[in-house]
């Protein structure tokens, strides 16, 4: 399975890829070919970079993103927990628990390497969710090379536990922030999550 809103990257590099081997081998020019070639590499490329595998979703708090846990830590009545996206990592996000989406925010801001902690204030898109224990905030923070934000949900909606709800493509980072008087963190920094299957709270005695 792909991420969705991104067939288009998809595929024009393999229609590009046919095009310039097509010419390279009705011309004999081994330019082309070499070019055609590179340009099917990169599309398999992409078709990696763009999977959406189905997951069993995590009891809890699920993680949000794919990648590595950059920071734990108390933020007013909230604890953060910030996830960095690598290239490898499937970068597609998710719900962390049931909830309805009340708001969707999309900031302006700048490229920071989104693991200093500068990139706060990159260019981001905020979503607030009211759940079973308060209300949970997901930022999805663009990186360097991160192209763009792509949010799948609307305002208003309800939304079940590692639902799908956007995609941040080729960057980058996700911070969640949660009641810190509701859970409990079970991870910490440097450990490897993957989004849905991973708990990365548990609930502190509220109901799932």
């Amino acid at each position: 399975m792909f991420a969705r809103k991104c067939a288009h990257i998809i595929i024009l590099p393999f229609i590009l890829a046919v095009l310039v081997l097509w010419l390279g081998l009705e011309c004999g020019c081994i330019i082309l070919k070499v070019l055609g070639l590179l340009l099917l590499v990169f599309g398999v490329l992409l078709l990696v970079f763009f999977r959406d595998p189905e997951r069993p979703i995590a009891e809890g708090v699920c993680a949000v993103a794919d990648g590595r846990i950059r920071e734990v830590s108390e933020v007013g009545q909230h604890i953060m927990v910030s996830t960095f996206m690598n290239v490898h990592n499937v970068h597609v996000n998710r719900m962390p628990l049931d909830g309805r989406i009340v708001s969707i925010q999309r900031k302006r801001g700048g490229f920071k390497p989104a693991f200093s902690d500068k990139a706060a204030e990159n260019s981001r898109v905020i979503t607030e969710v009211e759940t079973s224990v308060g209300a949970v905030k997901v930022v999805q923070i663009a990186g360097v090379f991160a192209y763009r934000i792509v949010p799948y949900i609307a305002e208003g909606q309800t939304l079940k536990k590692g639902d799908r709800i956007g995609i941040i493509r080729f960057g980058s980072r996700v911070d969640v922030f949660l009641p810190r008087d509701k859970v409990e963190v079970r991870v910490k920094t440097g450990q490897k999550v993957l989004a849905g299957s991973t708990a990365i709270a548990r609930l502190g005695g509220a109901a799932e």
